[in-house]
Parts: structure tokens; C-alpha cells; sequence
């Protein structure tokens, strides 16, 4: 029964999105929120200290124009503190929460008056609040110049008065920024709604999002099960958006694709192999039972059973053939090292050119050794080296015309060390060099010649375990040619013929 898919990576994808957003809007806030009510408390002293400069000219001219008349009994203390309402009015104007106060220098120290007490009180925009602090603020204003003190959360901004060069009171301005801490409480509040509302919005795209993505993974996965239960025919969802999820449906329809190939193959190289191993075995069942009935009668004839006996090991080759190019390859999927060392090619090639002599002269062809004057130095396993070059050169053979003589030749050039091994048969059609080297590929002019499909497989497969190149030359002017290129090695010292270690 089919599982369905785990409902984990769902919330995880929901928990890390919440997560990203709320340790977003909490830097957010740490990084706003404190700065901002340091921003506004020195906005409001200095909006407070601003409105008292522009408005401290219009106090100056109330003093110069009242006291004159003050002086002279002409006007009352009571209309003389009013007439200062006017220049009040101004500076509230551009400070609205501020309360101002105006003082005069009626009680400072002097020759006149020693005494020291505070300024005197002339007006107050509220009568309701203490003034301690604004008179303390007014002396000090008066006695040192301009001040601004913080008590508490109010902020005093005081500034001398002056008529005619001589001091006459003082101005005081005071603002609660206890304002500036409910704003910032009111931007906090508000925030934390926000945050709210935008986690739940996350929230729902992190439903959307982890609703969409698991569908599309859904469906992956019910046609990986399909293809585990149908094979590589099953269908495959087509899913072209350009993320990750549409990467992974693409790589599961190549892999696909891949696996109808291999299961292509497969099925071709039983086939074959059903073919090929039937034939043998049906002849040598044959041979066996002919050799057999001729004992038994007496009639036993020696040149045929010579005859017979020649086919059995012929069939017998082939049966071999088959076991080694499938035993190389078991070696090549079990990633079997290779050994990496200075072989000498021209030596090698003498050597596998000398096993074919006998099959060249059966087909009555021969085999061409061209060999450099001095050593040709390359870096491989030497049994490896020499199984690649027996490939080339019964493939040269096999498919080759009888009488054309078969080249293999060694050589050094600026790309390495290189074997070619040339034929003059029909040449490989040019959309079948992209294919020769698949495993259990024949070619088309394969025809009844034997052969698996391994050969080159093998070949290419080992030299670039070597860490080199087999491949088939394309602008060859006629015939086939294959070339192995493995790296340039340097000689060694006292270096033994490589002919010994070469195993037939």
C-alpha cells in the first residue's frame, strides 16, 4: 500500500518561515524603536529651543516698552504681567506643549538689592504647575546665560532678557517629553499589530508555498513509485517552471530516458547473447553427439573428427571471448585500480601485433607495426594498455576485407602518447560514431561477423581509467581508425622491457 507523503517538511517549512519573520521584525524593532525615542526627545528640545531664540526679541521689546511705565506708577503689576500673554501666545504658537514663563531680575544680588533670592514671577502660561524648577532654571539663565536642563522628563530651555544692554528678566519654556514616550509606545503598538498581521500573512503564504511545492513533489514521487512498479515506460509528470522542483522532474525524466536505454540494451544484449552463446553450444552438442555415434559404430573417421574438433574450438573461442569481455567488465563496475606507471607503447605493440600473426594469415591480410626510432613512453597499466590494443586490432580484423593489411602504429605527440590501429574496410556511417562506444552496441556492418557489443566499451572505458582517451577518427580518409592517447611519461631509469609483464 502506498504511503502518502509525510506532513513534517509542510510545518517545517511553515515554523521556518514564521521564524525568518519574526526574528525580522524583531531586528527591526531593536533596531527602530530605541533609537527613534532618542531621535524624538532631541527633536522636542530642539524644536523648544528654537521657538524660544525666535521669540525672545518679542519678550526683549514688552520688557523695554512696560518698564518705563512700571517704573512710574503709570501702569498696574497686574496689566503689566498681562501684557506679556501676547509674546507667550508666539512662542506656544511654535511649541504648543510647551509652557512658558517670564521672569525679572527683581530679586538677583546687586548694589541695590543684596539680597539672594529667586527671580521674581511675572507670568505663567499655567498656574496649576510648581515653580521651583522654572525659577531655579531663570537664575541660572540670568546669572550665566542661555541653559537647557533635563529634570525628569521635562526639559527647561531659559535664555536671558536684555533692554538697552541691561538684564531685565528671563524667559522659561518647559515641556513635558512624556509626549515622546506615549508616541513611541503608540509606534510599538502599532508595530506589534503589524507583526502580527504579517506573520499571519506569512503564515498563509507559507501554507500556499508548502501546498503548491507538495504537490509538485507529490507527484514526483507517485511516478517514481509507478516507474518501481511499471518500469521505465511508466509516465512522467511534465513539470517545466525553472526552480528546483522543475530541475529535479527533469532529471527524473532523463534518468527515465536513460533507463529505457539501458533496458534497451539490456534486452538487445540478451538478445544477442542468447544468440550467440546458442550457436556454440548447438554445435559443440552436435560435434559431441557426431563423435559420439562414430566411436560407438566403429566407423570412426579421423579426418572428419579433426574437422569437428576444429569447429568445437572455434565455438569455444567465441564461448571464451564472451566470458572475458563480461569478466572485464565486472572488473570496470567494481572499480577494480589500475596500476599508473611509464610504459613503453612501442613495445607493446610489437608485442599484441605478434599474437594476431597466425588470425592475419588465416584471413591472408597482415599487420603493419610502425613504430617511432626511439622509445615511446606512456603512462597507463600495462595489462590495461595491451587490452585496449588486442580490442582494436580484432575488431580491425574482424571487420576488415580479407587481403587489406591492418596498420597499428605508435607514436609521441604534443598530446601525448598515441596508438592508432587503421583498417581499410567500410568506415563507421557517421550517425553510429556517437554510439559504438555503448555498451552492447553493434554496429550495422556488424552483421554475422560475432562480437558483443563490448569491445570498445571495455577499451574506452579503460583508458580513461588511465586517465586517457580512446576515440574514432573522424577525418580518416578511408576505413577505420581508432586512436589511444594516454599521457606522456618520462622514462625510467633502468627501466625492464615491458614485453615480460605483458600477459598473452
Amino acid at each position: 500500500m502506498r504511503r502518502r507523503l509525510p506532513g513534517g517538511l509542510r510545518w517545517r517549512l511553515l515554523l521556518a518561515l514564521l521564524a525568518t519573520s519574526a526574528v525580522t521584525l524583531g531586528a527591526t524593532a531593536l533596531v527602530v524603536l530605541p533609537p527613534l525615542q532618542d531621535r524624538l526627545r532631541e527633536q522636542s528640545v530642539d524644536s523648544l529651543e528654537t521657538a524660544v531664540e525666535e521669540t525672545e526679541s518679542a519678550f526683549e521689546a514688552t520688557f523695554a516698552r512696560l518698564d518705563p511705565l512700571f517704573a512710574k506708577g503709570e501702569i498696574q503689576l497686574a496689566a503689566y504681567q498681562f501684557e506679556f500673554f501676547e509674546a507667550t501666545e508666539q512662542l506656544t504658537a511654535r511649541s504648543p506643549t510647551a509652557r512658558v514663563l517670564v521672569m525679572d531680575d527683581s530679586t538677583l544680588p546687586s548694589d541695590s538689592n543684596p539680597l539672594n533670592g529667586p527671580p521674581g514671577f511675572l507670568y505663567d502660561s499655567e498656574f496649576s504647575r510648581q515653580l521651583k524648577a522654572p525659577r531655579r532654571a531663570a537664575g541660572r539663565a540670568m546669572l550665566n546665560g542661555p541653559t537647557t536642563q533635563m529634570d525628569g522628563d521635562s526639559v527647561l530651555v531659559a535664555r536671558p532678557l536684555e533692554v538697552e544692554g541691561r538684564l531685565a528678566g528671563a524667559v522659561v519654556a518647559e515641556r513635558e517629553l512624556s509626549e515622546v514616550a506615549t508616541l513611541v509606545g503608540l509606534v510599538r503598538t502599532r508595530f506589534l499589530i503589524a507583526a502580527v498581521v504579517g506573520l499571519l500573512i506569512a503564515a498563509l503564504l507559507a501554507v500556499a508555498l508548502s501546498s503548491t511545492l507538495l504537490r509538485r513533489l507529490g507527484r514526483l514521487r507517485a511516478a517514481a513509485l509507478r516507474m518501481t512498479d511499471e518500469g521505465p515506460e511508466a509516465q512522467m509528470p511534465h513539470d517545466q517552471r525553472r526552480d528546483e522542483v522543475g530541475d529535479l522532474a527533469r532529471a527524473l525524466a532523463r534518468m527515465q530516458e536513460e533507463l529505457r536505454r539501458q533496458e534497451a540494451a539490456r534486452r538487445a544484449f540478451v538478445a544477442t547473447a542468447s544468440h550467440e552463446l546458442r550457436t556454440p553450444l548447438t554445435m559443440l552438442q552436435g560435434t559431441m553427439e557426431l563423435l559420439e555415434e562414430d566411436i560407438r559404430s566403429g566407423r570412426f573417421d579421423e579426418l572428419d573428427a579433426l574437422r569437428q574438433v576444429g569447429d568445437a574450438r572455434r565455438e569455444l573461442d567465441r564461448l571464451s571471448a564472451l566470458s572475458g569481455e563480461l569478466l572485464d567488465l565486472s572488473r570496470l563496475d567494481a572499480a577494480v585500480p589500475l596500476r599508473a606507471e611509464p610504459v613503453e607503447l612501442s613495445e607493446i605493440v610489437r608485442a599484441v601485433a605478434a599474437e594476431f600473426e597466425l588470425r592475419a594469415r588465416e584471413r591472408s591480410t597482415s599487420v603493419e607495426v610502425i613504430l617511432p626510432d626511439g622509445p615511446c613512453w606512456g603512462s597507463g597499466d600495462p595489462d590495461a594498455v595491451a587490452r585496449v590494443v588486442r580490442i582494436l586490432l580484432d575488431n580491425a580484423l574482424r571487420y576488415g576485407p580479407r587481403g587489406a593489411p591492418v596498420q597499428i602504429e605508435a607514436h609521441s605527440s604534443a598530446g601525448g602518447a598515441v596508438i592508432t590501429v587503421a583498417d581499410e574496410g567500410a568506415g563507421i556511417p557517421e550517425v553510429e560514431r556517437d554510439r559504438i562506444f555503448e555498451r552492447f552496441h553493434r554496429g550495422s556492418a556488424a552483421g554475422s561477423a560475432g562480437g558483443f557489443g563490448l569491445g570498445l566499451a571495455i577499451g574506452r572505458e579503460l583508458a580513461r581509467r588511465m586517465g586517457g582517451e580512446l576515440d574514432v577518427d573522424a577525418g580518416a580518409p578511408g576505413g577505420t581508425r581508432f586512436a589511444l592517447t594516454l599521457r606522456t611519461a618520462r622514462s625510467p631509469a633502468g627501466e625492464r622491457t615491458v614485453r615480460d609483464r605483458v600477459s598473452a
